[in-house]
């Protein structure tokens, strides 16, 4: 199973790819300087793998680097980020 995970900035979406096929995005908005992440999904058919908390780690990891902090809107992502508190310093 290959597992790719690429970031579109112009349509504001992390998207995973398992094998050549999407599988799940994460959605984001940047407002007021925060990245508020509103929406996660995995196809049905793919839950319970552990790919939404690849794609959600990968995002986070990328919006540290950009040095802006996260509104978890999702409730994937925000138990994400309570279930792992090396993310916590992120939160807005």
């Amino acid at each position: 199973m290959a597992v790719a995970i690429t970031h579109q900035p112009d349509r504001s979406r992390y998207k995973l790819r398992v094998d050549d096929e999407l599988i799940g995005i994460a959605d984001y908005v940047v407002r007021d300087g925060r990245v508020v992440f509103p929406h996660t999904e995995i196809l049905p058919t793919h839950r319970g793998r552990g790919l939404a908390a690849l794609l959600v780690r990968y995002a986070l990891d990328d919006v540290r680097r950009s040095g802006r902090p996260v509104v978890a809107s999702c409730w994937y992502v925000a138990d994400f980020i309570d279930e792992h508190p090396e993310y916590r310093d992120l939160v807005a």
